[in-house]
């Protein structure tokens, strides 16, 4: 692993922890162990480092996502998978990050909703679409509708107005809403398939 890729590993664990705005270059360049000078090699200042970071991780998400996919023995296991990865960074993720990102970092949260969501919005589409034909998912679901509303779900967890941070839990938030989600969708066989299944 080279510095600048150092920097975006230290610098994530650092905001997932703490919220963006609590964490200083200072912070980052004591828990790498290398000069602020170092990372200004690297990163203009905190702001650059900070997208940089959103971009990184937004690349790492799909791909993880990606795999997850192409492992998945069927359209259950898929999104039952997809939402564990997503619980785990939720539960490792401060109060305070997505709020963060939105109130001081608005062009990247605006990356956020149009590119990953877009993302996220034809994964859930074609995994609609894979549960029916496997018989899994109710053939009347709209695949393009439920798909669309599934983020627009999503961005009401992040929303603060809605669900503020010191009152909702972001990881229970999204778990209750993922049983929602597949409750709603799944076939009689369906429901008999995920019963020994649990997002966790």
């Amino acid at each position: 692993m080279n510095y600048k890729e150092e920097i975006l590993k230290k610098t994530f664990d650092l905001v997932m922890k703490y919220g963006i705005k609590s964490v200083s270059m200072d912070d980052i360049s004591k828990g790498i162990g290398i000069s602020k000078k170092t990372i200004y090699q690297y990163f203009e200042n905190k702001r650059a480092l900070i997208s940089e970071m959103i971009d990184d991780h937004i690349q790492k998400d799909e791909n993880d996502i990606d795999e997850i996919i192409a492992k998945s023995q069927n359209a259950i296991n898929e999104i039952i998978d997809i939402a564990r990865h997503v619980l785990s960074f939720l539960k490792g993720m401060s109060p305070t990050m997505m709020h963060d990102t939105q109130k001081y970092y608005p062009r990247q949260w605006e990356k956020v909703e149009t590119t990953h969501f877009s993302f996220i919005r034809n994964i859930i589409k074609s995994n609609i679409e894979r549960g029916q034909k496997e018989g899994l998912y109710n053939e009347d679901v709209n695949s393009e509708i439920i798909s669309r509303l599934y983020v627009k779900q999503i961005l009401a967890i992040a929303d603060e107005s809605t669900f503020p941070a010191n009152e909702y839990n972001k990881g229970e938030l999204y778990k209750t809403f993922i049983t929602y989600h597949i409750r709603g969708i799944m076939s009689q066989k369906g429901r008999k398939k995920a019963q020994l299944q649990e997002i966790e």
